[in-house]
């Protein structure tokens, strides 16, 4: 019989014994070799108070890949102190390889990174938004982990964290780069999005949405696409160089100069339909995106 509830982990120490590992070198920092791990602990669920940055290969058994796998490269994820892993029950895939990195946020306290990263949006991604590394970024990747390695098997001296967190920070920006580049590259899936986003924004217009519920949130779209917020945004600024918001405000300025142009109705009416509680609000909006007073514009068509 599986545990269903999340299992909490707050420290590296409790990820050892759970995984039947020797204890850490280090209390706050550790890499584990998943190749020929067991994990029959019958946890379906972890939620860790710590960083967890992975590299797995095999890993169909795990939910990871908003897409169908491509076994032939490596699948990399990173997760924030409180987000939730899901795996399955019944173990570890026997062909699993690669790594996990656990880092407590108490090791970074006190460095540049502790700042820096927050800023990386990618840990804001669930778990099922990973990163497919091409072979030569994958060799990049690891051998910034294994300088961590080596560091972290070695006996700790007042250098170590230092080193550590210089190959980490790297490392993350390393991530970075690549996730832009993967925007870029899975251009079906990427503007397949772009497609339902359009679709989505049309209806949510078209069916006068706007009257009752306002303006669509990011989080709005993020959950009809199954995604997360960090991830669409990041997608659509990749993509397009507009957030979410900018291309909500572009096809809310589109409809309003459909309604000034073909329409008697007053600039009031027209701010209420369109989602305002008050007209001076959508007098703004409208003139920042038109360099016009919605009242201009109408009389430009007299």
């Amino acid at each position: 019989m599986t545990n269903r509830k999340p299992y909490r982990i707050s420290s590296i120490t409790e990820i050892h014994r759970l995984m039947g590992l020797p204890k850490p070198h280090h209390p706050l920092i550790s890499i584990v070799d998943l190749k020929g791990l067991k994990n029959d602990t019958g946890i379906e669920a972890v939620v860790f108070d710590l960083y967890v940055i992975s590299m797995k290969r095999g890993c169909d058994g795990l939910h990871y890949g908003q897409q169908k796998y491509d076994f032939d490269e490596g699948l990399m994820a990173f997760m924030a102190p409180g987000q939730i892993l899901r795996g399955e029950a019944s173990g570890v895939p026997p062909d699993l390889e690669g790594w996990m990195l656990f880092v407590h946020p108490d090791f970074l306290w006190n460095t540049s990174l502790a700042v820096k990263i927050k800023r990386f949006d990618y840990f804001g991604y669930a778990t099922s938004e990973a990163l497919f590394l091409s072979d030569k970024e994958e060799i990049v990747i690891n051998d910034l982990v294994k300088n961590i390695k080596t560091e972290y098997h070695s006996n700790m001296d007042r250098f170590s964290q230092d080193i550590i967190i210089s190959n980490l920070e790297t490392l993350l920006q390393y991530a970075e780069r690549f996730y832009q580049r993967q925007f870029i590259t899975r251009k079906i899936t990427n503007h397949h999005v772009l497609n339902q986003v359009e679709e989505i924004l049309t209806s949510y217009f078209k069916n006068e949405a706007l009257l009752s519920k306002g303006l669509p949130s990011v989080q709005y779209f993020a959950e009809a696409l199954n995604l997360s917020a960090k991830y669409l945004s990041s997608l659509l600024k990749q993509l397009t160089g507009q957030t979410m918001q900018q291309i909500i405000h572009e096809k809310l300025i589109e409809k309003a100069k459909e309604k000034l142009s073909t329409t008697q109705m007053s600039v009031s009416e027209i701010a209420y339909q369109l989602g305002f509680e008050h007209p001076q609000s959508f007098n703004k909006l409208f003139k920042s995106k038109t360099k016009q007073s919605p009242l201009d514009f109408r009389q430009s068509f007299n």
